[in-house]
């Protein structure tokens, strides 16, 4: 399976980030290639939302969040291409490094550098839209 991680530095604290990451109703302000966010159902514990790629409003895309407060983690996985990403937050001196690895299935293989690129991007907006308050 493909596979690879990123990080950033925030200068905003952990709690600051973990506003914007754990909700995915602020996906759309900062996660790049996401334009809109619909809540779902009420899950066994988990967060369940659809989300919208840009440019493709009609084609909703299922994810499942998992969030964990005590160790600054936030896992999400896609239920249309398996894809899942594993968020955590670190103290870094006064602000915050993000962390995400991400998982791709083989079958979405091709799509390994655009989410590369898509993450690093994504990365470098959460950071600066959380030090911005």
């Amino acid at each position: 399976m493909p596979a690879f991680h990123d990080s950033a530095i925030s200068s905003a604290p952990p709690e600051e980030v973990w506003k914007v990451l754990y909700d995915p109703a602020r996906f759309p302000e900062w996660w790049t290639g996401v334009e809109t966010v619909e809540p779902g159902p009420p899950g066994d514990g988990a967060t369940r939302y659809t989300m919208y790629p840009d440019g493709y409003p009609d084609f909703p895309m299922p994810q499942v969040l998992e969030s964990s407060s005590s160790d600054r983690a936030v896992r999400i996985s896609c239920l249309v291409s398996d894809l899942r990403f594993a968020w955590r937050l670190e103290p870094h001196g006064d602000g915050t490094r993000i962390a995400v690895e991400v998982e791709i299935p083989d079958a979405e293989a091709y799509r390994l550098d655009d989410q590369r690129e898509a993450i690093a991007s994504a990365l470098r907006r959460l950071a600066a839209l959380a030090a911005a308050g």
